[in-house]
């Protein structure tokens, strides 16, 4: 029989409030953002008025620790379920400030009507009218008198019952009473389980990931400064997106503003690339695996509380290091010219908007390739190449798109031991063969999912190398990407579904070129046969109808860079399975000539 690592206890909820204010329990979200609305810390007073349940709470001991001077230290408990609850519950009744989405700290007032037994969020008539008590807070402070309290609203409203009002308020003190279940795991319950029961008892089934594991022991950890660090994560992420939060920030949070990290964010101010914006969780792992030589999230919960890997036991020692080698990785994240570089070489490849960005992990890790190189002390250009073509070879064999922990901890592990320039060379030239390129690349493309990866790195090849847009004769490819060209079906849909090909196959990525929208609209349902004998004429002194090109040589020059073969111009039209078998071929080439290029 398997021995139970957790327990259930009822508490009630002044006694759980107490262990929050002590620090008994800690609540990594409370200085992060509140994000409920106030309507819904409304309803969960008038739940707990009701005597309606309002779910468990779940908390998760830190091991135990061995101090410096050798002795132990209990770990305190970190509440992975229940924070927002709880921070509604201290805001409102303790009048405890939050931090709102605008980083503005803020009270949150929940106002009471006890002839109606109702909760309302305050408002100026709520304020105005002698029948609410506009703060419940008042009403649980520790100086409290029930008997002050009755006597105070029954003199402002003469006609209520003062025995009723006094029942009532004497009702709604008893909410703290209230009982809520607390689920407590073992500290040495491992992530992976402590995720389960989180997804098996939280009843919206929320996910919970190892980066949120990661950032609630960081959040809650004082000692060694996690709690600020937590914030500079939080608001680098908020400010890559929303550059124009700077000024509230730095307002609203004077103690951030005055540390060292918000200076070292400043530079986003200007900022409006949308190319990477980074997650927290983006965040963690660059700045965990480039400076750890890890790639496992569940290594960095360990080695923040202290875990010694060869010992099995937990040391503050190795704690106090794990949080210095973080910030350390977080600081050179943020770092301008680090992340501006890792932008510029991604886009140096031809993936020039956030719409030809797909795998957010395959950034990740050519960030965490570019930190590396910067360490080791390579040339930039060295840098710059391996990082394009890692990133580029990423792309197309989607290595980090099904366990991209496991990929990330093997790559790293290996870069460390055999250094970066060695082992990726070697990587790129087994996992992209020639025969990858005649064989295989054709196969994936066998697809009709636009935001392929194959088509994606197909598009910024065109960029990169230049090429014309379909029928084009001066806009570029890269112009029609950065400027929303249309993509064109070069066998136009409405045309197959005549001829009743289904969504599947009119949406080949085969069937697709990237057209200015006039020459998209010109086109329009024409039957390929039709559109392109009318290119022929047009390049024999015939009316253009489909861009500016008139000279046939310069049109199938263009088909070529287009990768639609050029004897479509002459007649030469098969049958649509064909045509995309041979495109395919003719796009697998394209790409390889891309890659050759980002040496």
């Amino acid at each position: 029989m398997a021995t139970q690592r957790y327990s259930v206890t009822p508490h009630p909820i002044e006694t759980l409030l107490t262990w929050v204010k002590s620090g008994e329990i800690a609540i990594p979200e409370i200085q992060r953002p509140f994000v409920w609305e106030a309507t819904k810390v409304r309803n969960l007073l008038d739940s707990l008025y009701q005597g309606y349940p309002v779910g468990y709470l779940i908390a998760w001991r830190n091991p135990t620790v061995k101090l410096k001077d050798g002795t132990s230290s209990a770990g305190k408990r970190i509440l992975i379920d229940g924070q927002q609850r709880v921070t509604a519950l201290m805001a409102a009744l303790l009048g405890m400030e939050v931090v709102t989405k605008s980083y503005k700290t803020v009270r949150m007032r929940i106002a009471f009507h006890p002839i109606e037994e109702k909760f309302e969020v305050r408002n100026p008539a709520i304020v105005k009218d002698t029948q609410w008590i506009d703060d419940v807070a008042s009403v649980f402070a520790p100086d409290a008198s029930l008997t002050e309290l009755t006597d105070t609203y029954t003199e402002k409203n003469p006609l209520a019952d003062r025995k009723r009002v006094s029942l009532v308020l004497e009702r709604l003190r008893k909410i703290i009473n209230n009982h809520v279940g607390l689920i407590e795991l073992s500290d040495d319950l491992d992530i992976e389980t402590v995720t389960e029961i989180f997804i098996r008892v939280n009843s919206a089934g929320a996910e919970l990931s190892q980066a949120d594991f990661a950032m609630s022991k960081i959040a809650v950890n004082e000692t060694f400064g996690g709690n600020e660090l937590r914030k500079a994560i939080d608001y680098f992420c908020h400010l890559a997106v929303a550059p124009d939060s700077f000024s509230r920030i730095e307002k609203n949070d004077k103690r951030f503003a005055a540390s060292e990290f918000l200076p070292r964010m400043k530079w986003l101010r200007d900022v409006n690339d949308d190319l990477y914006d980074p997650t927290y969780t983006d965040m963690l792992r660059v700045a965990f695996t480039s400076e750890f030589g890890r790639g496992k999230l569940q290594d960095l919960v360990a080695l923040l509380s202290g875990r010694n890997f060869e010992t099995k036991q937990y040391e503050e020692s190795i704690a106090e290091e794990s949080f210095a080698k973080l910030k350390n990785g977080v600081n050179r994240f943020m770092n301008q010219t680090h992340f501006e570089r890792l932008t510029m070489i991604v886009r140096s490849a031809g993936f020039l908007t956030s719409t030809l960005i797909r795998s957010r992990n395959a950034v990740n890790f050519a960030y965490i390739l570019y930190l590396r190189g910067r360490a080791e002390n390579l040339p930039a250009a060295e840098v710059e190449r391996v990082v394009r073509r890692w990133y580029a070879m990423s792309i197309l064999t989607r290595r980090y798109s099904g366990s991209p922990e496991t990929a990330f901890d093997f790559d790293i592990r290996q870069i460390e031991s055999r250094g970066l320039a060695a082992y990726a060379d070697t990587v790129i030239e087994n996992e992209l063969p020639d025969t990858f390129w005649t064989g295989m690349l054709p196969q994936l493309m066998d697809t009709s999912a636009a935001t392929s990866p194959y088509f994606l790195a197909y598009q910024a090849a065109q960029a990169r190398l230049g090429d014309r847009g379909f029928l084009s004769r001066d806009i570029t490819v890269r112009d029609l990407l950065l400027n929303r060209g249309d993509r064109h079906h070069l066998y136009p849909r409405k045309h197959l579904k005549r001829l009743k090909y289904s969504r599947g196959q009119y949406y080949q990525i085969a069937n697709f070129v990237i057209a200015q929208s006039e020459i998209n609209i010109a086109i329009s349902d024409r039957d390929p046969k039709a559109y392109f004998a009318e290119l022929a004429d047009q390049c024999n002194g015939g009316p253009l109808k489909y861009g500016a090109i008139n000279d046939l040589e310069e049109m199938k020059a263009n088909l070529e860079a287009n990768c639609v073969p050029a004897g479509m111009v002459d007649g030469e039209i098969g049958e649509y399975d064909e045509f995309l078998a041979e495109r395919r071929k003719l796009m697998a080439q394209k790409i390889k000539a891309w890659f050759e290029v980002l040496s």
